[in-house]
């Protein structure tokens, strides 16, 4: 166990991030957590780039974070997070409940997935809870997730998503690839998204590698 993890259940302090594009969320945010003795924000950002440096100069226990945001969001951001700061648990508070935000966020390494209508002391336990390693999930999320499972596995690449995970298998952007199918970066990220729910993996290098080794790019 860490030295930060030791303090948590020693009962200390749980440091935390807010990553929110909005400034009234943070400033709300940021005045619910005043009210908690044991619950510390450390630092704020407005969008997965700059909440990325945040986490790796505060080392926080829990990063509370939205998905779309401006730039860097959503699983993507997730992902690298989890990889530059492996003992931050990240806890999704968004308003995007479908299957196209809650399975990547999860699968890039959430620990929890929380909706912004929740009430604050649900807000304040799943805090606590994701600083101690516990998965928390909103009840629509829940049923999401169950339904996820108890689903027929998914089917394989469609064409267009080949078409995406080829051009990311020879080094194009999602901006390039976006302007080589005639379509938006936002589009592109979506259908990369689909690719690595399908796929089993959390970013573009693990996809590369399974497609191939399951015949799905020549």
């Amino acid at each position: 166990m860490s030295e930060r993890s030791g303090r948590v259940a020693d009962g200390g302090r749980v440091r935390l991030v807010i990553v929110d594009d909005h400034p009234v969320v943070r400033d709300g945010l940021r005045g619910m957590f005043v009210e908690q003795a044991d619950l510390e924000v450390v630092g704020e950002a407005e969008d997965g780039e700059r909440g990325l440096a945040v986490a790796v100069r505060e080392r926080p226990d829990v990063v509370l974070t939205d998905l779309r945001m401006p730039g860097l969001g959503g699983a993507e951001f997730i992902g690298l997070l989890t990889r530059r700061v492996p003992s931050a648990r990240v806890l999704v508070l968004t308003t995007y409940d479908g299957d196209d935000d809650v399975l990547p966020a999860l699968t890039a390494g959430a620990i929890g997935y929380l909706l912004k209508d929740s009430p604050r002391q649900e807000v304040f336990r799943a805090v606590r809870a994701a600083a101690a390693g516990e998965t928390v999930l909103s009840p629509a999320v829940a049923a999401r997730v169950l339904d996820r499972v108890r689903a027929p596995a998914p089917a394989g690449l469609s064409e267009r998503e080949r078409t995406v995970l080829a051009l990311v298998a020879r080094g194009s952007t999602s901006k390039e690839a976006a302007a080589a199918l005639f379509i938006s970066e936002t589009t592109v990220k979506t259908h990369l998204a689909h690719i690595y729910t399908k796929l089993g993996v959390s970013d573009r290098a693990s996809a590369v590698a399974a497609a191939y080794d399951r015949g799905l790019l020549p």
